[in-house]
C-alpha cells in the first residue's frame, strides 16, 4: 500500500487527518469538486486551486469516450492536460452503470455501454476500468461497481452487491501499485445492514488504501442516508480513509463528518451556480428573485471569494437576468469556495476541540434563512 493516511485528532466519530499523494497533500475531511470532463464547469483550474480546494474528481466514463485515455496519456496524463497539479481521485463509471442503465447491458465480465454522446458501443470491465484511471494517472483509483438504484428489492441489492464484490477483487489485481498512489474500495448493499457488514468484511479481505461508501444519496433522502451512516463507516478500517460518494448538501456532509467520514464530492456547488443557486451561512438563496434586484449587500457578509469582495447581489441578479455567463463563473466560484470553507472550518473545529460549538452554530444560523433584504 503506497497511499499513506494519517489520524491527527477525532471527536467522537469525526476525524482530522492527511492524505499523502505524489501530488500533494489532502487535509480532511475533504470536499473533491467534481471535474467530469477534465473540468470543473464554470472554473479555471487556477481558480478552483484558489477556493482552497486540494482534490478534484474526474470521471472515468467521461474522459474515455472524450477525449479518451490514451490521448490524455499522451499528452502527460489528467494532472498536465487540464493543468491541476494537485491530487486527482477518479471514479471507476459504476455510477453509470445505474445512471444510464437504458443504454447499458450488464454481466459477470462487466458493463456494455452505448455512448450517451454518439450510441457507440463500449466495453467496460473491471481490469479496463483501472487500465484506464492508470492512463489518467490519478492519484486515487476507484474499484469497478455496480450502484444499485433506490428503492431497491434486497435480492436484488444482494446479488448486485456480491458481484461488485468479485468486481472489487479484480479491480484490486489489476491495480498497478506506486508511490503516491492507491485504489479505494467501494462498500454496497443500498440501505441493508447486513448487506453493508458482508460488503465491508468482503472489502477488507481484499485489502484497499482507502473505502469508500457508496449507494447513497440516490433519493432515500437525508434521514435514512443518515441512518445507514450511523453504522456503515465503523465497518470500514478506522485507520485508512473513508468517502462517501456523491454527497451532497451542506448538511448532508456535516452530518456525514460527524458520523466518520472523511471525503466526499457531488456536481451540487457547481450545478448550483449554472441555476441561479448559492450557498450561504444563512442556507441557499435564488439570486434570480426580484427582492435581490437593489440589494447592495454581498451575497454573504465574510466570504472571501470575488463575488462577495466585489459585487453586489444587485449586479449578479442583474447579471442573471441578462443570462450573462460572468454570473455563472462567479456564482460557481462563491458556492466552491463555501463548500471549502465550511471544510477548513470542520478541520479547525476539530483541531481546537470545538466541533460541538460549530456544528452547533452551523445548524442555527442555517435555520435562520437568508437575511431579510435591506
Amino acid at each position: 500500500m503506497s497511499l499513506k493516511f494519517e489520524i491527527l485528532k477525532t471527536s467522537s466519530k469525526a476525524r482530522l487527518g492527511k492524505i499523502y499523494t505524489k501530488h500533494g497533500i489532502v487535509n480532511t475531511p475533504a470536499f473533491m469538486p467534481v471535474g467530469t470532463c477534465g473540468t470543473v464547469k464554470a472554473m479555471m483550474p487556477e481558480s478552483v486551486a484558489a477556493t482552497g480546494a486540494e482534490i478534484l474528481l474526474g470521471n472515468t466514463y467521461h474522459l474515455m469516450l472524450r477525449p479518451g485515455a490514451d490521448l490524455v496519456e499522451k499528452m502527460g496524463g489528467l494532472h498536465k492536460f487540464m493543468n491541476w497539479h494537485k491530487p486527482i481521485l477518479t471514479d471507476s463509471g459504476g455510477f453509470q452503470v445505474m445512471s444510464l442503465s437504458s443504454l447499458r447491458k450488464i454481466s459477470e465480465d462487466g458493463v456494455e455501454f452505448k455512448s450517451h454522446v454518439d450510441g457507440k458501443k463500449f466495453f467496460l470491465s473491471p481490469e479496463e476500468s483501472i487500465k484506464i484511471q492508470h492512463k489518467l494517472d490519478s492519484n486515487i483509483t476507484m474499484a469497478f461497481d455496480e450502484c444499485t438504484p433506490y428503492p431497491c428489492s434486497y435480492e436484488r441489492c444482494a446479488q448486485s452487491m456480491r458481484m461488485s464484490m468479485r468486481w472489487a477483487k479484480r479491480s484490486k489485481q489489476a491495480f498497478i501499485d506506486r508511490d503516491g498512489y492507491g485504489i479505494f474500495g467501494i462498500q454496497q448493499g443500498n440501505v441493508f445492514k447486513d448487506l453493508r457488514e458482508e460488503s465491508a468484511q468482503s472489502l477488507k479481505q481484499i485489502g484497499f488504501d482507502g473505502y469508500a461508501i457508496g449507494g447513497l444519496a440516490i433519493g432515500e433522502g437525508q434521514e435514512k442516508m443518515f441512518e445507514v451512516l450511523d453504522y456503515a463507516p465503523q465497518m470500514l478500517p478506522e485507520d485508512k480513509p473513508r468517502y462517501l460518494m456523491g454527497v451532497g448538501r451542506p448538511d448532508d456532509i456535516v452530518g456525514a463528518v460527524l458520523r466518520g467520514v472523511d471525503m466526499f464530492d457531488c456536481v451540487m456547488p457547481t450545478r448550483s451556480g449554472r441555476t441561479s443557486q448559492a450557498f450561504t451561512k444563512y442556507g441557499s438563496i435564488n439570486i434570480r428573485n426580484t427582492r435581490h434586484k437593489d440589494d447592495p449587500r454581498p451575497l454573504e457578509e465574510g466570504c472571501d471569494c470575488p463575488l462577495c469582495t466585489h459585487y453586489s447581489r444587485a449586479y449578479i441578479h442583474h447579471l442573471q437576468k441578462c443570462k450573462e455567463v460572468l454570473a455563472v463563473m462567479l456564482l460557481t466560484w462563491h458556492n466552491v469556495r463555501y463548500y471549502e470553507r465550511l471544510m477548513q472550518g470542520l478541520r479547525q473545529a476539530l483541531a481546537t476541540d470545538t466541533l460541538q460549538e460549530f456544528t452547533d452554530q452551523f445548524y442555527i444560523n442555517q435555520a435562520k434563512g437568508d437575511i431579510p433584504p435591506l
